[in-house]
């Protein structure tokens, strides 16, 4: 079958030197991919294949002696993936030890979660997990200020309002910070209608995972 150029010759030959039953895995897992994302590009990085959309990192693949991984990149994903309880946050990867193809999810719920991913990225709205190691490495800094839609915001809504101001600086930074990162005013503006409707409900940022 033909392939054109988003198909990396230095990931050919790291599926070619995989152990046999590591070889139809990457592959699979690698058609997958190109099907979900057409325009998605594969590029080497820490000795091991990944892929990339638009310059971003969406996942990355690994064969070891007994078992492949499959790692989502992107909080906002790792987020989908825990609600839909596919994260095996005890291993390499997103999807656990893989060891034979069908221990991937299934190609619809596969294609969807790579679509879903993507969009992520496209649309302004991933967080890379590497952010906070880069934070570590940085001289500290001020943390961003509350962004001036969501203080009007705020006083729109008493009951948010008293909410987010009972809440302790670290939650409160967990609100500030996640709608100062976004990059697009439609995003933004997404987020911050989100955390009126939690914080009126005396919710925190990640209030979904509490319970977990």
């Amino acid at each position: 079958m033909a392939r054109g150029d988003q198909y990396n010759p230095k990931v050919d030959v790291y599926i070619n030197k995989a152990k046999p039953f590591a070889q139809p895995i990457l592959e699979h897992i690698r058609e997958v991919v190109h099907k979900a994302i057409p325009g998605v590009e594969e590029t080497i990085k820490w000795s091991r294949p990944f892929f990339e959309v638009k310059g971003t990192i969406l996942a990355n693949m690994s064969a070891f002696n007994a078992h492949c991984s499959f790692g989502f990149w992107g909080e906002e994903i790792t987020a989908v993936l825990k609600e839909a309880e596919l994260l095996q946050p005890g291993a390499m990867g997103s999807l656990g030890r893989i060891t034979k193809v069908e221990d991937l999810p299934g190609d619809k719920q596969f294609v969807e979660l790579l679509k879903k991913a993507a969009k992520l990225i496209e649309t302004g709205q991933y967080t890379s997990p590497m952010a906070s190691r880069h934070k570590v490495a940085k001289a500290p800094v001020a943390k961003p200020e509350a962004p001036a839609e969501f203080v009007t915001a705020l006083k729109a809504n008493k009951a948010a309002a008293a909410n987010f101001k009972a809440f302790s600086p670290s939650a409160k930074r967990e609100y500030t910070d996640w709608i100062a990162e976004a990059k697009q005013d439609k995003t933004r503006a997404k987020r911050i209608a989100d955390a009126i409707e939690w914080l009126s409900e005396g919710k925190k940022r990640h209030w979904k995972y509490e319970n977990c």
